[in-house]
């Protein structure tokens, strides 16, 4: 493909890469990905995250943010307030090295997040991190896992303009709305197993759609570790369901992502 692939959305210092990830990246490279956004899901991931870009400067681009659902030992659970505090210092810290703020969004899962008090404090934490984001002007990366017609009307409601919704799986209608407003929607291999997004994805204007993994989750096998080079997957089947080429969908999807995230192109013009 010309030019190449953009992962706009990939967890590459996820603990499954951690024996094999420079093979992986290196793998992606002859793939054809150009670059790829790395998204942190805590505080703890972003030390990882800058040693990755550091290592690969002009191709794994730093985006930090806190997930709405957190994992730990003990299980998952809403995120709050207080998993949010050790970030903050960070994103003022870091904000010269990061493409974008995420993973961040809504997660409104019944058995993730079964009461109102804890789908509130998802709210305020979404807001402080889009405030962040406003303030940094850099675009947020987000997850709106059974909230996405709640996700579009909060992002809207608080003036969001750089918006990528990854993954995106709520009606065509809704996803309209955030067109609407101007925002992307990004859908990793695992949309090819089936064709339930198939009517979502022909709506949505190609102008509007990245690609993207969600490396390691999301591939095209369940039971196998999803990788960056998968993501031509994506692209092919988002061009079957439009009618269109691959290369087509391939460099309007990467003209897309260098126009949500702009610092990505002036990282990648450092390369050479």
């Amino acid at each position: 493909m010309a030019g190449g692939y953009v992962d706009c959305h990939c967890h590459m210092t996820a603990e499954e890469f951690s024996q094999d990830r420079a093979d992986i990246l290196e793998r992606a490279r002859k793939g054809g990905v150009q670059a790829l956004v790395s998204v942190t899901e805590h505080a703890g991931e972003l030390e990882t995250l800058l040693h990755l870009s550091d290592r690969y400067p002009s191709y794994v681009m730093p985006c930090f943010g806190v997930h709405p659902i957190q994992s730990t030992a003990d299980g998952s659970h809403s995120v709050t307030m207080q998993d949010l505090k050790p970030a903050l210092d960070k994103f003022e810290q870091y904000k010269d090295r990061l493409v974008g703020i995420g993973e961040i969004g809504l997660d409104f899962t019944p058995w993730l997040t079964p009461t109102s008090k804890e789908r509130e404090e998802q709210l305020r934490v979404f807001q402080k991190q889009l405030d962040i984001a406003k303030q940094m002007d850099l675009p947020v990366n987000v997850h709106s896992r059974s909230a996405g017609r709640q996700t579009i009307a909060f992002l809207k409601e608080q003036g969001a303009e750089k918006v990528l919704l990854h993954n995106f799986a709520g009606r065509a209608s809704v996803a309209l709305e955030g067109v609407q407003a101007g925002y992307f929607f990004s859908f990793p291999p695992r949309v090819a197993n089936n064709d339930q997004r198939e009517k979502l994805i022909r709506r949505i204007p190609l102008e509007n759609i990245c690609l993207e993994t969600d490396s390691p989750a999301l591939g095209p096998d369940r039971q196998e570790r999803n990788i960056p080079s998968n993501i031509f997957i994506s692209c092919e089947y988002i061009a079957r369901v439009k009618g269109l080429s691959p290369e087509k969908v391939c460099e309007a999807t990467a003209h897309n992502a260098f126009r949500l995230f702009p610092k990505i192109r002036h990282k990648m013009n450092n390369r050479y």
